[in-house]
């Protein structure tokens, strides 16, 4: 059951569409629409190859391209396979400054049936931008994603 519009306006948006990455699409385009105070918000994509994450689709401005596997919020949360939530991204030991004008992110594993999807990751100019609240419900938006898929 999904409990946010968010997650709400997802699970309408994606029912019966089977393209994975149309519903990243849509995806990304529904919360860079729908959440204020953010500069990008898309997807890293888990390449099992090179243990690294791909740029996959997004909204904002031109991003990294490769992360790798611990590098970064979006490598660390990957690694450590849980949300990451960063108040001040320029003290997180590591960080990559894809947009120098962000200032906090949030970054969500993607994992369904124990395999490693990617990660969502959203990004603001706003120090401490990211709530306990907006984590339960990104989590949430993410589950809803995944059942997708």
């Amino acid at each position: 059951m999904t409990n946010s519009l968010l997650s709400q306006q997802l699970d309408a948006l994606l029912t019966n569409e089977t393209n994975f990455i149309a519903n990243l699409s849509n995806a990304s385009a529904l919360l860079y629409q729908s959440l204020s105070d953010i500069n990008w918000a898309g997807f890293y994509l888990y390449d099992e190859t090179n243990d690294e994450l791909h740029l996959g689709p997004f909204q904002g401005k031109v991003a990294c391209m490769h992360i790798k596997n611990g590098s970064g919020v979006c490598g660390t949360a990957l690694q450590q396979q849980k949300v990451l939530r960063v108040d001040n991204v320029h003290e997180f030991a590591g960080h990559i400054a894809c947009d120098s004008a962000s200032n906090s992110e949030i970054v969500v594993p993607l994992i369904k049936d124990d395999k490693i999807i990617g990660v969502l990751d959203i990004d603001s100019p706003s120090l401490s931008r990211f709530s306990p609240e907006d984590e339960v419900e990104l989590v949430e938006f993410s589950k809803i994603l995944l059942k997708h898929m």
